[in-house]
């Protein structure tokens, strides 16, 4: 039978290596698998217990949370030959973290052995979320399962939500990207049109702020690293296509975020032009 206390956790990047550290902050026993042994390392510096062969990873691990960038990489590690599934223990329950599809969270929990649950729980709040241990969860599956596993989710958490059943997270995680890509894009084309009809840019998103266009996007802009929008907006498109939806905002979206950069949206921000001179 797994240990309920124990935490599995593969993948430590941005997202996955805060987690280990504010579950090891509450004293919960963590041991944790990647491809990267830097990565590791700096997890074992914190308490945790490494563990080489993936297959090995879960073993004896009351949750099991995956936190790998793609599709291909949560069916590699959990269906590929050697993968996590066949050291789950009765009782445990698989948590994919990824954004992934919810046909992909599906195969997972079909080859997962008798006994063993999974949910999709998709991030929202980004890496300083995932620092601050404020991540908002959005978790498809079992509600009773969910129910069981809540103390290991509140120290990296600051919101759970489940939306319905299996692969229901995802699905709120594509919602939750278009609003996210659409309002960068609507932000920086009214800025950038503000700017050119003579206003000051800075001292513009000063005033939004104080009116009903105010949001965490318009006051954290410069903060928005603008990573995954390709990824997040095909996987809109996935979801629209399975759907019959016509998405016309997301297509603006995904051609306005493929020319836009970190550099293009600082330079908007000090009151320069949003494309640079060579780009236009």
């Amino acid at each position: 039978m797994a240990d309920p206390a124990l935490v599995a956790v593969i993948g430590l990047g941005a997202m996955g290596a805060p987690v280990v550290r504010h579950l090891l902050g509450r004293g919960v026993p963590v041991q944790v698998h990647d491809v990267d042994p830097a990565a590791v390392e700096r997890a074992v510096e914190l308490g945790a217990r490494p563990v080489a062969a993936l297959e090995d990873v879960a073993r004896g691990a009351g949750l099991v949370a995956i936190f790998v960038p793609t599709d291909d990489d949560v069916r590699s590690v959990c269906l590929g030959e050697g993968g996590l599934l066949a050291g789950c223990a009765e009782g445990a329950v698989v948590l994919l973290c990824s954004s992934v599809r919810p046909e992909t969270c599906q195969a997972v929990a079909e080859a997962a052995p008798s006994g063993v649950a999974v949910l999709d729980a998709a991030l929202t709040g980004g890496v300083r979320g995932a620092e601050a241990g404020e991540i908002n969860l959005l978790v498809g599956g079992d509600a009773d399962v969910l129910a069981r596993i809540g103390s290991l989710l509140e120290p990296w958490t600051k919101a759970v939500h489940h939306l319905g059943p299996l692969g229901a997270g995802q699905v709120g995680k594509t919602a939750n990207n278009l609003v996210h890509w659409a309002q960068i894009s609507a932000i920086t084309e009214a800025l950038e049109l503000a700017r050119r009809g003579g206003v000051s840019v800075p001292v513009l998103r000063a005033a939004l702020q104080d009116g009903p266009t105010d949001s965490r996007t318009l006051r954290e802009l410069e903060q928005m690293r603008l990573t995954w929008h390709a990824k997040d907006l095909a996987n809109t498109a996935d979801l629209a296509a399975r759907v019959g939806m016509d998405i016309p905002v997301a297509e603006t979206a995904r051609e306005v975020m493929a020319a836009t950069t970190v550099s293009d949206v600082a330079r908007l921000l000090a009151d320069g032009p949003l494309r640079a001179p060579e780009a236009v």
